[in-house]
């Protein structure tokens, strides 16, 4: 399906056009005609399907074709990180370049500028405002945010939010809110929190379900059994020895980003790195050196796994084994995006072989077990007796000293 069949405003189409949109993903096609024809959504979708586009863009075409009062909030998006807060609206920025649609991205751990700024768009209206829960709650308690008007609210990576403790901030948020308005809700997964949270805020929803909790089958995916003095200098060895444009390492701890960007640079890598440790002006200089290509390694910790929206990424890799199936989905997610391909290695150590057989199963498929140089050492055997193997030999074959190092 075309975008042009959606007969969004023209205006809206001009930025479509010059974003290099053409095809609408499945998502974007069973979504975008229900919010068009206003009925309230719970969507379920896996990461890099296009549901920010999926909601943005009928939200803009409603608002332009619609009278409402530019002197209040028309519209708010509310999402689990700072990081998903400016994607989404230099997302919108592009999208409604050609509109006179007002936004502002309004999230913790800017300077006193950004707060003014923020408490200006507040007070004088905006039409679509994108926020985090705390910050929106902060600004909301002191009294001058106009909400009297809203019509549009977006939740978006719910579980993610829910997750993070967001709860009671979001309840506080949708108490000031008037109860008329278009309520939309996208989650990566539909656990019982989460059904039970689009019942209170939800009115006789339409339901897409896209997610299957797996990673896309264009994503090759392979892993390392290690011992921990074994993973940067295997990390080390990979950057230098495969071809890679646009990499980027996910840790589990701050310390862990820290001591591997500084061995990685101490190697001769390129690498920058994310943590909520570091000013959000160092964060966003971080990503945007990236995103330009003078930075060939991002190392980050999960404040990154569902927040960057980077289309060229062609390698990501686990540094750790992350801490649940649906964590590991999304950081894999970041890459072999649009319609790209891509390569996710995940280093296992001997603690974490239980963890790692779990999302296996999670995920129907066996990981690819691969060997490491030799001059890394002996590499510890995987053997997670408690997990059903398949039968065709390799949980244990593939560590022989003639099996490849990854890709």
């Amino acid at each position: 399906m075309k975008f042009t069949d959606f007969k969004f405003d023209a205006r809206l189409l001009e930025g479509i056009e010059a974003s290099n949109y053409d095809t609408a993903t499945p998502v974007q096609e069973q979504v975008i005609p229900h919010i068009l024809e206003g009925r309230d959504i719970i969507a379920s979708a896996q990461t890099g399907t296009g549901k920010t586009a999926a909601f943005l863009l009928p939200l803009i075409n409603n608002i332009l074709g619609t009278l409402h009062d530019a002197s209040s909030i028309t519209a708010m998006i509310i999402v689990p990180t700072r990081e998903l807060a400016i994607q989404i609206s230099q997302h919108l920025e592009g999208l409604s370049y050609f509109t006179s649609i007002s936004s502002i991205a309004i999230y913790g751990g800017g300077d006193g500028n950004a707060f003014v700024q923020e408490k200006k768009a507040l007070t004088m209206g905006a039409d679509i405002v994108v926020c985090t829960p705390g910050k929106m709650m902060s600004h909301i308690k002191m009294g001058y945010v106009k909400l009297d008007n809203l019509k549009y609210l977006v939740l978006d990576e719910a579980d993610r939010m829910l997750d993070m403790g967001f709860y009671d901030d979001i309840d506080f948020i949708i108490q000031h809110l008037p109860k008329e308005r278009q309520n939309l809700l996208f989650s990566a997964t539909m656990p019982p929190k989460i059904r039970t949270l689009a019942k209170t805020i939800l009115n006789n929803p339409e339901e897409v379900n896209i997610s299957l909790s797996k990673p896309p089958e264009k994503i090759k995916q392979f892993a390392f059994v290690v011992h921990d003095q074994q993973k940067i200098p295997l990390i080390v060895y990979l950057l230098k020895h495969k071809q890679f444009k646009m990499v980027v390492v996910f840790c589990s701890s701050k310390l862990s980003v820290k001591q591997l960007t500084k061995d990685l640079k101490r190697n001769g890598i390129n690498a920058g790195e994310i943590h909520s440790d570091l000013e959000q002006e160092e964060r966003e200089n971080a990503l945007s050196q990236y995103r330009s290509g003078r930075l060939h390694v991002l190392v980050a910790t999960d404040i990154l796994s569902r927040g960057i929206d980077i289309d060229d990424i062609d390698l990501v890799i686990n540094f750790d084994v992350p801490h649940d199936g649906e964590d590991y989905v999304h950081r894999i997610g970041r890459t072999a995006r649009a319609e790209a391909d891509g390569t996710a290695y995940t280093l296992i150590n001997v603690k974490e072989q239980r963890k790692f057989a779990e999302i296996e199963k999670l995920i129907g498929k066996e990981v690819l077990k691969c060997a490491i140089p030799e001059e890394l050492g002996e590499q510890p055997e995987y053997n997670v007796s408690s997990f059903a193997r398949s039968s065709n030999g390799r949980s244990k074959g593939n560590f022989g000293k003639k099996k490849p190092v990854g890709k």
